[in-house]
């Protein structure tokens, strides 16, 4: 899904993926992504999935934020885009994807094989009695 990188502050270098959505950032407890930054306010950034049209971050009324260097109102985010709310910096990206284990189709397949591979020599020996 998303991952969430801190550029500057207290918590730079580390990292958040969102996986469930709406993320709520600030720093208020029950904020997915607490920050205690100079700036910072308790709700200051909404950021939600939309299935058609991507994630969408929306800056809380009268919470100042900007993207990219440019005023925050509620857009679509793009791979890549920085946000600064108050004295810091986040990077939004694309999270790598977890790929599901195939060890069942794999033997699924195998298994079938075995039994077209069986009913074959079966027809072959029941047509040459």
């Amino acid at each position: 899904m998303i991952q969430v990188k801190i550029l500057s502050g207290k918590k730079a270098g580390t990292s958040m993926v969102a996986r469930r959505f709406p993320v709520r950032i600030g720093r208020a407890a029950s904020a997915n992504l607490q920050l205690e930054e100079d700036g910072v306010w308790d709700q200051h950034l909404y950021l939600e999935f939309k299935p058609r049209q991507g994630f969408f971050l929306s800056p809380q009324p009268n919470a100042l934020a900007t993207i990219n260097g440019e005023m925050l109102e509620p857009r679509l985010l793009r791979n890549g885009d920085t946000v600064e709310i108050g004295a810091l910096k986040i990077q939004f990206w694309l999270s790598d994807n977890r790929q599901r284990g195939l060890g069942f189709r794999e033997w699924l397949t195998w298994l079938s094989i075995a039994a077209i591979s069986f009913g074959q020599i079966a027809v072959i020996y029941l047509l040459l009695r």
